[in-house]
């Protein structure tokens, strides 16, 4: 199982950064109330980019990187990492 680094998207607009080893059950744990401080008051949630990095100490370095981008750098990682998971599904 690799670990990931990812980027959620809250419901004020913000951007969550964090590192797990199960995406989905981490998106959930927070969509609960369980996951952050800071998510629990911007629920609902929505994974919107994931990276496999291999193990847990790439991971937290990339969650690092992430931090560090603008919240434009993160929509436009996140708006690409959405279509190209979505290519294929367009509607007409």
């Amino acid at each position: 199982m690799g670990n990931y680094a990812y980027l959620l998207l809250c419901s004020d607009g913000s951007y969550y950064c964090g590192w797990t080893n199960d995406p989905e059950k981490r998106e959930k744990a927070h969509n609960s109330g369980r996951g952050s401080r800071y998510t629990r008051s911007r629920l609902p949630v929505r994974m919107v980019y994931k990276e496999d990095c291999g193990d847990r100490v790439s991971a937290m370095k990339r969650e690092a990187e992430l931090k560090k981008l603008s919240h434009a750098e993160k929509m436009k990682l996140a708006v690409s990492y959405l279509e190209d998971k979505n290519d294929g599904c367009k509607e007409n």
